[in-house]
This record gives structure tokens, sequence and C-alpha cells, in this order.
């Protein structure tokens, strides 16, 4: 189970230290009941540059080392797509709590398997979609509830940048789960769920890079009363990377970046206002503090980013490459 805790302060690793890692470790730094205790590599020198970095008490070279320090409370998973299952798997055998970053893991097979043996095992995982947990977009999810400007009826959410294309990169490489929809296409998808729930139809058309991995995918979810989510992801182009929510009465238009720390403007009765939600950070505290609370209440399950969520998000993302005839293996 959970090592249970009441301390002040949180031990966290950090198994992977990509570009992610990075974001999140300066974001954790600034949250008064967490302290980077270790990282783990399989690059030495990765992990010892890391680690003095950002001031960790103790750098592995092993992720299975890192598991056995008795001294840590929770790990961030950072490595690519296909290993998640893996390392969060051997966190939970060893009684760690586990923040998985998205996506959870490569289909639905494997989130299953990792949301089965946490339980089995109780200890608590989460997976580290920080969109959900940033002020601007609770605000909007709040107004969409309460109807504020009636009901939503069409979404449109994209999420696109230009990569000139690298076959030796992560980002790329198709057996990592590279390419834009688990990557960025996550994040339109999210969108649609945590605001229309899940789709009764899926149109969805992609493009390929020559190695095989999806370079764009447009995305049409149907609803009931011919509601629909229009979603886009792409590695050709810089897109707005907007989410517009168009509802009976007004429009709500989560800016540039909607996914991370933005602002929202409110289109109604033909006024426009923009909210500044005054961000100081990158924003992934906010799920780290909200984790390090789930953590201290003896909780083995979030009821933001719950499982019958995360599994929504997996079996949705998997019938898009269905769609697509998109194959990891």
């Amino acid at each position: 189970m959970t090592k249970q805790t009441s301390k002040q302060i949180i031990n966290w690793g950090i198994i992977g230290l990509g570009n992610i890692a990075h974001k999140f470790t300066q974001d954790l730094l600034k949250v008064d009941d967490a302290k980077l205790y270790a990282v783990a590599s399989r690059s030495e020198e990765k992990a010892n540059t890391f680690a003095s970095k950002y001031n960790a008490k103790k750098w592995y070279t092993s992720y299975e080392a890192l598991t056995k320090d008795p001294n840590i409370d929770a790990v961030y998973i950072a490595t690519p797509h296909a290993f998640h299952k893996e390392n969060s798997l051997l966190c939970i055998e060893n009684g760690i709590a586990v923040l998985c970053e998205k996506p959870f893991a490569m289909n639905a097979e494997e989130v299953l398997t990792m949301i089965s043996v946490a339980k089995q095992k109780n200890v608590l995982l989460m997976e580290a979609l920080w969109t959900y947990f940033l002020p601007h977009y609770q605000y909007v999810l709040k107004e969409l509830v309460n109807k504020t400007y009636g009901k939503l009826l069409k979404l449109e959410a994209d999420f696109g940048f230009f990569r000139a294309f690298d076959n030796s990169s992560r980002l790329f490489n198709k057996s990592l789960g590279g390419g834009s929809l688990l990557d960025i296409g996550i994040y339109p998808i999210f969108a649609a769920l945590s605001a229309l729930g899940k789709p009764q139809n899926i149109e969805a058309t992609a493009t390929y890079f020559e190695n095989g991995a999806d370079s764009s995918c447009d995305i049409i979810f149907e609803y009931d009363s011919s509601v629909k989510a229009y979603l886009k992801s792409t590695l050709l182009e810089d897109t707005p990377s907007e989410a517009i929510f168009n509802c009976e009465k007004g429009t709500i238009k989560i800016n540039s970046g909607f996914h991370g720390p933005t602002t929202v403007t409110v289109i109604a009765d033909g006024k426009s206002k923009t909210l500044d939600f005054n961000y100081q950070t990158r924003g992934y505290n906010y799920e780290i503090i909200h984790f390090n609370n789930l953590l201290r209440q003896g909780k083995t399950e979030s009821n933001v980013m719950s499982f019958e969520f995360s599994k929504q998000l997996i079996e949705t993302l998997d019938d898009v490459r269905k769609h697509i005839n998109l194959k990891y293996k």
C-alpha cells in the first residue's frame, strides 16, 4: 500500500529527465510542501547534472534503485509514453505513489493493468494531465456546467506547432508513441471529453511522416442534438491552439496555449471581456498540490483526474487510432 504520510514535506522522485521533467521540477520547487529528493536516468551524466541543477539530495542511474529508496513518498514519471506502464508498475509494486505523465500509457489495455495493480496494492496513482487542475480551465468547466451562457452547442479545439522531421527524435518515434495524436492531440480530445463526455460517433483523418508516425489529425466528435466537437492536432504548422466553446447565448474562448496557463475571453450580449488568472508559474504546481493532498489524506484515486476519466480518455484515443489506422507496434 501507499506509504501513509502526515509529513509536512512530501519527498518526490522523478524518473525520466527530459524537457517535461525540467518544467515540472521548476514548479515543484515553488510548492511549499514538496521537495525534490531524488532523480533517475539511465544516463549517469544526465542524472548527476539534473540533480545538481535542482539540488536533489540523491540521483540514480537505475529506476529500480530509486524505487528502493525508503525516503521517497511520490514519483513523477516523465519517460516516453511507451514506458509509462512499466515504470508506473515498478513504483506501485514498491508502494510508492505515482503521478504519471499523460498519456497514461500506450493503450487502454495497459491503462487498465496499471489501475488494476494500483487498486490491488492500494497505492495512489494519477495521470498527470495538468490542464484539468489549472484555474482558468476549472473556471470554464464551471461556467459550462452552470449553463451560464446556455447549452454548449459546438467546441473547436486545436493544438499545433511546427517541428522539422527528425527520425532520431522521440517526438517522431512511432514505437515510443511519437506523432501528433498522443503528444498533443490528447489535449483537444481532453477538452471535448471534459466538456461534453464521450462522443456517440467519431470521424477522423490523418496525415503521416515517412516513418508512419502521424503528422496531423483532424477529428470530429458527434453528440446528441447535432452537438459537435471539431478537434485538430498537427506537427506541420503553428496553429492558434485555442479552445472555443460556442454556447446558445455566448462564446467562451480559452486563448492561445489553452492547455497551459493563459487567459479566457467571454463574448456575450455584444460585449467581450478577457479574464486574466494571474499565473506566476508554468502551471504544474496545481496538480502537484492536489496530488500531495491526496497522499496526505490516504487517498488512492483522484476525484478530479479519476480512473474512470483516464479510461475514457485512452479508450477515445484508441478509437481515433482505429479510424486513422494508426498502430504503434
